[in-house]
Formats: structure tokens, sequence, C-alpha cells
């Protein structure tokens, strides 16, 4: 079984550094600095943007929505258009060496996707893997519940030497999403239907935040030797200097 390093810090009240922290993993992996490595931490409050929202017409009136929502709006690492990270969500983001990413992508998307429905599936619920029509930031390897309201989103971001795959799984908080979203896909112009957008919780009454982290835990556990370390001084520095690029503008 392949040893996997497990970070768990988070800076839930510096969102632009939580979010650098994971690609400063994925950077300091992809040079040979660090070995594979999986993070999975409790994030604050942010609305994260993907590539094509910071170009769309109506990026701006999007980010004052967030904010106005208070949630901080954040240019994300990897994914689509904009999703939602708080408190009840599980932030996730594995840093693969690889030294010819792009044959990988479909395989890793499959991969993580697999995993993780079994993992919801194991704490009681009907977990599939598939886009939800009219779900938030679309794609091929969202996993649902029961076909009907999306419950995780996956990304990745390639780099030469090395991948990011990373995500956000939403274990509460369903409504807190969809309440903050409204206004930020109307500035957007993006077409969703906000009851697609569910929770562990919703489907599993009363599982806690732990429990989903400790499920997924242990799906990583069933293919990887895990070995929990601290975020080193060098890694957290460049995160550091990574930070102010990730803020949104305004």
């Amino acid at each position: 079984m392949a040893p996997l390093r497990l970070l768990t810090d988070s800076f839930r009240d510096d969102p632009t550094l939580d979010t650098a922290v994971s690609r400063a993993l994925m950077l300091r992996v992809a040079a040979g600095e660090l070995p594979e490595t999986l993070r999975l931490a409790r994030p604050g409050r942010i609305v994260a943007f993907g590539k094509r929202d910071a170009v769309a017409q109506g990026y701006a009136a999007a980010v004052r929505a967030a904010r106005s929502g208070g949630f901080e709006a954040i240019e994300r690492l990897a994914g689509g258009r904009a999703a939602v990270f708080h408190e009840d969500t599980v932030a996730f983001a594995h840093a693969i060496p690889d030294g010819d990413p792009r044959s990988g992508v479909d395989r890793r998307f499959e991969e993580t996707a697999r995993l993780l429905a079994a993992a919801f599936r194991g704490l009681g619920m009907d977990a599939r893997v598939g886009e939800v029509k009219g779900e938030y930031c679309p794609g091929a390897h969202s996993v649902n519940a029961r076909g009907e309201r999306k419950v995780m989103g996956v990304g990745q971001r390639l780099v030469a030497g090395g991948v990011h795959v990373g995500g956000v799984v939403v274990v509460d908080g369903a409504a807190e999403i969809r309440d903050v979203l409204v206004p930020v896909y109307a500035a957007l112009r993006l077409d969703w239907r906000p009851k697609t957008t569910g929770s562990v919780a919703d489907e599993v009454p009363g599982v806690s935040w732990d429990a989903v982290r400790d499920a997924m835990l242990a799906g990583y556990g069933e293919r990887f030797e895990l070995q929990p370390v601290d975020l080193d001084p060098e890694t957290l520095e460049l995160a550091r200097r990574l930070a102010p690029e990730h803020l949104s503008p305004g």
C-alpha cells in the first residue's frame, strides 16, 4: 500500500491563504520536494470563482454579491464555475506527482468520485456519481444524493510534474449555499436550479462533520497508508507569497 501524507491544517480566518496552501502543496509535490499529500480541511465562508467566472461580464457584481452575503470571494485553484465553502463543508486537496498529468485526468476523476460516493454510502446515503441537471458548478463526476441533489464537486489543476485533485463536500448548510449563489449566479448570468443543492445531513439526519471527514479518511485509507503530518514552514511560506493571487478584485 502506497504511503500518503495527510494534512488537516485549516486557515478559516484567512481564505486566500487557505486556498494558497493547497496550491503550494501541489507545486512542491510536482517539483519533487514533497511526497504525495492529501489535505482535508474545514474552511471558512468562501465563494470560489473559476477562471471562466473571472472573465465574465458580471464578475465584479458577483464578487460584490458574495461579499454582501458574508462570504469572501476568491479565485479557485481548480474547477469550473463558482462554488461555495463554509464551516459545514469539507475541503479536500490531493497533490499527486505525475510526469504526464494530462493522460490520467479521467482516471483521477473517476477514482475520486467512486471513493467518495462509497464513503457516503457507508454513512447511509444513496450516493451516486454523475451530474444532476441544473446543479451549480456542474460536472460529470459530481457526487449526488438519489440522483437529485449535488453534495460533492471535484476539479483538477495540472502543472508540470503533478496535479491537484480537489473539491468540496457539503456536510450540512445547503440552504446557505443556495442563498448566496442565487445572486452570484444571477450576476454571472448562469442558469441553475437551487433545489439541486443538497448535503449529506439532508440525507443522513444528525450526521456530523467529523463523521463525514472520518468516512472520507476511511475511503482513502483503503487505498493508501495514511501518514498524518504537520504543515511544514517552507510550504506555509510559499503559500503566504501565493495568497494575494487568489483574492478576487474589488
